[in-house]
């Protein structure tokens, strides 16, 4: 036959519930309420825009350049206010920025290469055309 427990019983394990959420709300509150600051993105937009800048981004995109470099300023800024979101978010824009002005140098000098191909060619073809009787 099933017995109930007894009300010491009952009042103790509803104690220790009691507790183990308490401890389990502190310690959410805890993770939550202490954002850790974005250093390693921070390190990472940094290097891109450091890479694009030396790719020739200031030379051929020069708006995305200085676009990234207002927005990692922006970044450092918002991290010293403890703005971790804000300086996440425009720290991972400063990448984009830096990376749009990398391709548009890298495409650039593409551009450049085929257009000097293309003169060396018709030199070429003209050169071919005047020693053929």
């Amino acid at each position: 036959m099933f017995k109930p427990p007894s009300r010491a019983c009952s009042s103790m394990a509803r104690h220790c519930a009691m507790r183990c959420l308490a401890a389990c709300l502190i310690g959410c509150a805890a993770a939550c309420s202490t954002p850790q600051p974005p250093n390693e993105q921070m390190r990472s937009a940094a290097a891109v825009v450091s890479h694009a800048a030396g790719s020739g981004g200031n030379e051929f995109a020069p708006q995305e350049m200085q676009s990234a470099r207002n927005k990692l300023e922006r970044a450092n800024v918002a991290i010293l206010s403890k703005d971790y979101p804000l300086a996440l978010a425009l720290s991972r824009e400063a990448q984009v920025d830096a990376r749009l002005a990398e391709a548009k140098a890298e495409s650039s000098k593409a551009r450049r290469v085929a257009e000097a191909t293309q003169e060396s060619n018709r030199v070429l073809r003209e050169e071919i055309q005047r020693k053929t009787p």
